[in-house]
Parts: C-alpha cells; structure tokens; sequence
C-alpha cells in the first residue's frame, strides 16, 4: 500500500465556514474532502495532516510560529515515511494583510517546500517523494474574515498562474483546485459541502493520472 500525504491548512483540516471569529466546526471525519479521497483511492493510506491557519513558510506573529509549513514539514515527512506522494494545498494563509506579500511571493515559497519533499529522501527506500502543487481557489473579502485578508482577493486571482509555473521550475504536477470548487460565500476562506465531493473525486483522477 503506498502512501498520500495530505499537506494543507484549514480546508485540509476540514474546518466549515465561519460567521464570528473564534469558531472552529469541522466536517465529520467521512464528510471532509480528505476521507472521500481515501475511498475513492483504497490502495492508498491516506494521511491528512490540515492545521488552520498554516502558511507556508512564515511564522504567524498573531496566531503562533507553529502555523509556519516550513518549519515543521521535515519532521511530518520523517514521522510518516516511506511517503510516496505529498499532495501539498497551502497558499490561502499568506494573502493575509500581516504577511504583505505578493502571488509571486507565496509561488516561491511553495516552490521552496517543493524542494525541501524532493530533498528529504523519505520516499521509498530513501527516494524522492512525489509531490503534486495544487493551487488553492481564489478568495473573496467577505464576512467575518474579510478585515483579516484585506487586498488578499486581488492577489489570490494571480495565484495560479504563478503557482503552476512554480511546479514547472521543480519538475512537478499542477493542479489549479479553482477549477474544480470555489470558497464559500459566509466567509470567503473556507470551503461549502459541496466542495468536499467535488476535490475528492478530481483529486483522485489525479493522483491517478501523475501517479499510476
């Protein structure tokens, strides 16, 4: 059985749209995007390991330098070797106004944990792990969380782009999730129910497309 990690914030996490700060509701454990994947894939031991709040690579000075994906990437990639696949879905965080930068900035930073799986050697008998980037959808300004990711909706139309000519650099799989499901409408971050099924099944043609 080969083995996916699933590298994410929030909505890896499962976290439901929120109406106030400070709430915290998470879709079931068969509901979430995350569980639907691994039965769509049952040759596959699927590992979701979804904190709210992760960026990539910066410490969060309000929430807590353990959001930081960097940081502690090399250890979830030790704790759960051999690692086949390392499904990386991170970005959302950075269009936070506290960390002022760009979607060519946040590309970058995905890129540099790109390189840091396919330095690890925690595949398969010491190999490279596989990694597919995927790109998060773009976000809206609405909401209780609309003061907290203010000018982050413009940069999140950018993303894309510039994540999948980040995959391109490294020499991996794209996937853009914002062809697929869009944030809700309650607080423009997080993703509706309908979203679960719907990442499920086309993460799962995916993987099984890169990674036959």
């Amino acid at each position: 059985m080969r083995t996916l990690l699933l590298y994410g914030d929030s909505n890896t996490h499962g976290t439901k749209p929120v109406t106030a700060l400070g709430q915290s509701a998470r879709y079931g454990r068969e509901e979430r995007w995350a569980g639907r994947l691994a039965r769509f894939l049952p040759e596959w031991e699927v590992i979701a390991e979804g904190l709210p709040g992760r960026t990539t690579v910066h410490d969060d000075p309000v929430e807590g330098a353990h959001r930081n994906g960097l940081s502690v990437l090399p250890a979830l990639l030790e704790s759960h070797r051999p690692v086949d696949v390392v499904l990386v879905m991170l970005g959302t965080n950075d269009l936070k106004e506290r960390f002022s930068v760009n979607a060519g900035d946040i590309a970058l930073s995905l890129e540099r944990l790109v390189r840091v799986i396919l330095a690890s050697g925690t595949g398969p008998e010491g190999a490279a792990p596989g990694v597919l980037l995927v790109s998060p959808p773009s976000i809206t300004e609405v909401g209780c969380l609309a003061g907290m990711f203010a000018g982050g909706a413009a940069k999140s139309h950018a993303l894309a782009a510039e994540v999948a000519a980040a995959a391109a650099r490294a020499g991996v799989p794209f996937f853009d999730a914002g062809q697929v499901v869009t944030v809700s409408p309650v607080d423009g971050i997080h993703y509706g129910p309908e979203a679960n099924p719907a990442l499920a099944s086309a993460f799962a043609a995916t993987i099984k497309q890169h990674f036959p």
